[in-house]
């Protein structure tokens, strides 16, 4: 019997997802949560098999969670379920650990049969996640940023302005407009504020 834990922040969808697997008979829901911080307690309360977690959350993200769980329940397999797949979210989903993606628009049996290939250790990926996945191998350096544009990203964070960070930096504003188009290819952002964002959550800012 697989035991699944539910990690959601809405109640209807825990409840919808619990009717899901109501009718499978190795697979059963011995928990839900409602943010990442309680879904990582009733995983290791409950000896969790599976979690299916959803990614933004209040509190406790998905992310954050999916990294923890790794840590603290190593035996656990994180199954995310969310509607979100951009490249800003599935990248950091599973570099945290998560052994599948799949959004919310899956039909039931595909949900039975992630969970049971997760169960067992294999990855699970919807095909626009595999796109993702598949582009980011294609574009060499694509997600990982040099030390400049790590240097230009930091002095954003700090609030420096373009002037100011090419006069920290010794180069020309011009350049620093070209690091920061680069960044936000690389972090798949349009703005200043998303990639000061994206960056911490990728920890590559302090």
């Amino acid at each position: 019997m697989i035991r699944l834990v539910i990690v959601d922040d809405h109640p209807i969808v825990r409840g919808g997802l619990r009717d899901t697997f109501s009718d499978a008979e190795d697979i059963l829901v011995v928990g839900e949560a409602g943010d990442g911080a309680e879904g990582i307690e009733r995983a290791k309360l409950l000896a969790a098999d599976v979690v299916l977690m959803d990614l933004r959350m209040p509190g406790m993200d998905g992310v954050t969670a999916t990294a923890a769980l790794r840590q603290l329940v190593p035996s656990a397999r994180v199954l995310v379920l969310t509607t979100f797949d951009s490249e800003s979210d599935v990248l950091p989903a599973i570099e945290a650990g998560a052994i599948g993606y799949l959004l919310k628009d899956a039909l039931p049996d595909e949900l039975a049969r992630a969970v049971r290939a997760a169960a067992r250790g294999e990855p699970v990926l919807a095909p626009s996640v595999t796109q993702h996945l598949m582009g980011q191998v294609r574009r060499p350096g694509a997600g990982t940023l040099t030390d400049r544009e790590k240097e230009v990203l930091q002095l954003v964070a700090n609030g420096s302005s373009n002037r100011e960070a090419a006069a920290a930096l010794f180069i020309g504003e011009a350049s620093i407009k070209t690091h920061l188009q680069h960044i936000y290819d690389k972090l798949d952002v349009r703005d200043r504020a998303s990639a000061v964002a994206e960056g911490y959550r990728r920890r590559l800012l302090t």
